[in-house]
């Protein structure tokens, strides 16, 4: 009875207070589609605490709420692969909270920064996967992915049972499909695992993660993904990660476009672009995403959060998405023709806000 009365306290503390302690992830899912689990959390949870934290999991089911602990399951040896603008960071995160962390990247400079903070390093993604229970990936490009984990020396050479391989690299789903097969075959477990947010939230521990896969692979590493992000999602079979993240992007791509074109306007026709941003960012359109870029567009500066380049690999493998199931996007396809312009001026490695050039350009001609 006292277990009861202690276990019931926590519950209602962490329903009633979400900055308690002890509310330090929670999980709604929307009765339209009710196999999706949506996990968030207030704190960074170390996966070497020896009290494991509360986990509730809220579960529309038609008629009926349900809730649980989630399995308090957690790998010693952590591998990281792709120490980019995403990656680093990520990385830097799991260190800082205690992880014993293993390092790969191309260009193995990229690797000191972690090796200073105590990560170990590897000299290719096999060894990486050899030596850690789970191993995740963050590559640029679908082409990428493929080979680290499954080239000559790629991951799956060091894979086997009881391993897990996470790729939050942003794919379509053919490729985290092609992925899953590669690693499943050697007997291990395979999670797709893309990222909604850029560098700042990379460095903030303020991602959603979009996963779909092994669901034990998931219930094992989501105390690592609290560390790494503020929410996550599970969406079932591989492939629908993918899928989910690429809408999300070809979403914010079109929204910036759309949002430079405003920019533009305002100015032409005599009004500050610096109010139009107060007054977007106060009204029903507001998004995190306009105020934060905004200023920096009216000064015509692009510091790189989100390279234009990957904006616009995203658009086409959501264009590619919608053409296999004939869904018309002619917005998102619209937009898409202008990040490519964008490209072809040289801003492939600008912040993708540096769209609003594009538009420049075309009214110059």
């Amino acid at each position: 009875m006292v277990l009861l009365k202690a276990t019931y306290s926590r519950l209602h503390t962490a329903l009633i207070n979400p900055r308690s302690p002890t509310s330090t992830a929670m999980a709604i899912c929307s009765s339209f589609y009710p196999h999706i689990t949506i996990h968030s959390r207030r704190r960074p949870i170390s996966p070497f605490s020896k009290s494991p934290p509360l986990f509730v999991t809220l579960k529309v089911l038609s008629t009926q709420t349900i809730a649980s602990t989630e399995k308090d399951e957690k790998p010693t040896r952590v591998g990281f692969l792709g120490l980019g603008i995403m990656g680093s960071p990520m990385a830097q995160n799991l260190i800082k909270s205690g992880c014993d962390v293993t390092v790969w990247n191309r260009t193995k400079t990229k690797c000191d920064p972690l090796i200073s903070l105590g990560a170990q390093y590897k000299s290719s993604p096999e060894e990486v996967a050899a030596s850690c229970d789970v191993t995740f990936a963050m590559l640029a490009d679908p082409q990428s992915a493929v080979d680290v984990a499954c080239g000559k020396h790629g991951a799956a050479k060091g894979m086997g049972p009881g391993k897990g391989y996470v790729d939050v690299s942003t794919v379509d789903g053919a490729t985290s499909k092609l992925i899953s097969e590669c690693i499943k075959a050697t007997g291990a477990l395979f999670l797709e695992a893309p990222v909604s947010g850029s560098k700042k939230p990379a460095e903030d521990g303020q991602l959603i993660f979009l996963t779909a896969g092994d669901k034990s692979l998931y219930e094992m590493v989501a105390s690592l993904l609290d560390i790494m992000g503020k929410s996550r999602f599970y969406l079932g079979d591989v492939g629908n990660g993918a899928a989910m993240k690429l809408v999300v992007n070809m979403i914010m791509g079109s929204m910036m476009a759309s949002f430079s074109e405003g920019l533009i306007l305002s100015e032409k026709v005599g009004l500050d672009p610096r109010v139009l941003v107060e007054v977007v960012s106060q009204g029903a359109i507001s998004a995190p995403m306009f105020s934060m870029k905004g200023p920096s567009m009216v000064q015509s500066l692009y510091p790189t959060a989100f390279p234009l380049k990957h904006q616009q690999k995203d658009l086409r493998l959501a264009l590619g998405l919608a053409e296999s199931v004939s869904q018309p996007t002619p917005i998102a396809a619209a937009a898409n023709e202008l990040y490519k312009v964008a490209k072809s001026h040289g801003l492939s490695d600008r912040d993708f806000s540096a769209v609003i050039e594009a538009l420049k350009i075309k009214m110059q001609n």
